[in-house]
């Protein structure tokens, strides 16, 4: 069970091919508002981003003096989620924003769409691999690709099928979860679908999915924040 009192710590991890900026950017000032400072490490390098994330988690658990809400968007919403599974006395609850696929990714469109541009980056290098990846996407998504892609450097492609790879939890795994987790998911998401945050929130005993869309994220980074903190606090008191 988690603590009665409300964490004061959050750890918010990336999604797959993006960085610390984004996931800061969408939940610090919701999180703030009801007294959580977030934490936002940047993604381990290349082919670690999976271990290295979990094992991020672990150290900064051991540092805290309270148990820590975590979470994250896409990618790092499966690896918070996996994270609190195992320690669900150091956890306080979940952000989950954006789940993509649960148990193996297969054919998941967010895995497809990862493994395609680690392709692309391999083939043409990662500005030819922008302009494919970016055309016909939103202005302010292309942009967030562009800076975050070029952060991750020689190891983007690697990061990249690591994450396509990865096993999320499997619902019958989510089922056995005893803390509150909070579920943002887009409505509008081809890559993201709602079904999958559906299917989440179906299996989690204490749970809360608030819904939005692209369109709100693109013109407010915090939408998503704020949706996701939204459905942890109804969780909270379910």
């Amino acid at each position: 069970m988690t603590s009665v009192k409300p964490p004061r710590t959050a750890v918010l991890l990336p999604g797959t091919g993006s960085d610390e900026h984004f996931v800061r950017s969408v939940f610090s000032r919701p999180l703030a508002a009801v007294g959580v400072t977030v934490t936002a490490p940047p993604p381990p390098p290349g082919e670690d981003v999976v271990e290295g994330s979990l094992a991020l988690l672990d150290r900064l658990a051991d540092d805290a003096d309270a148990p820590l809400l975590v979470g994250g968007i896409s990618l790092g919403a499966h690896l918070a989620t996996t994270w609190a599974l195992a320690n669900t006395h150091r956890c306080a609850g979940v952000l989950a924003a954006l789940p993509a696929w649960n148990g193996p990714a297969d054919a998941a469109p967010a895995a497809l769409a990862a493994r395609a541009s680690a392709d692309l980056i391999d083939r043409h290098g990662v500005d030819a691999a922008l302009d494919l990846a970016t055309r016909g996407v939103a202005p302010w998504l292309a942009a967030e690709l562009d800076r975050a892609w070029r952060r991750h450097g020689a190891g983007l492609a690697a990061s990249l099928r690591a994450a396509a790879a990865h096993r999320a939890p499997a619902l019958d795994e989510l089922r056995t979860l005893d803390v509150p987790v909070g579920i943002a998911a887009c409505r509008d998401d081809p890559v993201h679908p709602i079904a999958v945050a559906r299917s989440w929130a179906a299996a989690l005993p204490r749970t809360a999915l608030v819904g939005t869309t692209l369109d709100a994220l693109g013109a407010d980074r915090e939408s998503l924040g704020r949706a996701a903190t939204l459905a942890w606090l109804h969780a909270r008191l379910a």
